[in-house]
């Protein structure tokens, strides 16, 4: 009886490994021809896509699909040449999917989308400097009502003393704190804030919550779980929707009543990802940037996430007592004085700048 059940099994197995085998080798009858195909392309250039049949197959229809969007579907054996133009940058997935002869299948195949934009260098003048807590671990910095707004994260300085997570609303010229909502300690290391919709947004790092405060009072309304599993690092608004980022290339797109992600873009210059973007500012509809542990920050087009800017900080190290830890990071922009808050991560300064090309 045992050795019954045995070869059983055996015979099972094979069946089920001859019939993967089957089916493994009907997705192969189709390919995309890998000849006529870049690993990299521009946005203004188009991708030309032909299948090759090597078993000259009966093909009815092919249907195409961008990033599982689909294209368009052609009649037999035809090509697709699909403009590039308005999609994102960054990895885009492509399938055909073949039918012929009463059956259908399936291939794949991966591009690259870069940016065809060279960033242009763009400087920066100090207006004024103001004071800053060094015991301040910046993470979000925005402007509301004319009144600064700061979120940190927790820690120990170089100096030994210990720092909390917090939002401050204060008087950046003089230091004074208005008002202050502490973070639970060792629970919450607090990042990016906005404001929108009489609303004011906190991330915080690895614990994969957010909480949303009123705006006047700071009361908190509402904790909320994020819906993809990413990190929380910068945050801004266009005055709709809510943009983050997440310590990657990415840029997500949030809806502000829902906190529900919607889409995303990848920040690239020219054929390379931008990685670890952090603090975020929007302004006359693009992104200002802080790029972890880089004294610079990124000018990034919003649609489409290609640089147009870059604006070398590295002046400021000068007129601070820093440690080489102690990264910029924290943009503010107040349309009154249509100037720019800069800061870093337990800086003792913060300094008002105007920027040009």
């Amino acid at each position: 009886m045992k050795k019954h059940n045995l070869l059983s099994f055996i015979l099972l197995a094979t069946l089920l490994s001859n019939c993967g085998d089957t089916k493994n080798r009907e997705n192969t009858i189709f390919n995309f021809d890998s000849s006529k195909i870049s690993a990299l392309y521009q946005p203004q250039e188009t991708l030309d896509l032909t299948i090759l049949n090597p078993k000259s197959k009966q093909v009815d229809s092919i249907v195409y699909y961008v990033n599982d969007t689909k294209v368009k579907t052609v009649k037999g054996h035809e090509k697709l040449s699909f403009e590039l133009k308005g999609q994102k940058l960054g990895y885009q997935n492509i399938k055909a999917l073949v039918y012929f002869e009463g059956e259908n299948a399936e291939t794949t195949t991966r591009i690259e989308v870069v940016s065809n934009v060279t960033p242009k260098l763009l400087k920066y003048t100090i207006v004024n400097t103001y004071p800053h807590d060094v015991n301040a671990f910046t993470e979000g910095l925005e402007f509301y009502k004319d009144t600064l707004y700061e979120s940190t994260g927790s820690g120990t300085s170089s100096s030994g003393d210990v720092y909390k997570s917090f939002l401050r609303k204060y008087d950046y010229k003089t230091g004074k704190i208005f008002k202050q909502i502490d973070l639970e300690k060792d629970k919450y290391f607090g990042e990016g804030i906005t404001f929108v919709n009489g609303k004011v947004f906190q991330l915080t790092w690895r614990e994969k919550t957010g909480f949303i405060y009123n705006a006047e009072t700071l009361k908190l309304e509402k904790t909320f779980a994020y819906d993809k599993d990413i990190e929380g690092w910068g945050m801004t608004n266009d005055g709709k929707h809510i943009y983050q980022s997440d310590g990657t290339e990415k840029i997500w797109k949030m809806n502000p009543e829902t906190q529900q992600m919607i889409d995303y873009i990848n920040v690239y210059s020219g054929n390379s990802k931008i990685k670890s973007v952090n603090e975020l500012e929007f302004v006359d509809g693009k992104f200002y940037a802080n790029i972890f542990e880089k004294d610079a920050i990124a000018v990034i087009n919003s649609t489409n996430g290609a640089v147009e800017g870059i604006i070398d900080m590295s002046g400021l190290r000068k007129l601070v007592k820093v440690t080489p830890q102690d990264v910029l990071n924290g943009i503010a922009y107040n349309p009154k004085t249509k100037t720019f808050f800069v800061t870093g991560k337990n800086w003792d300064k913060m300094f008002e700048i105007k920027i040009s090309e």
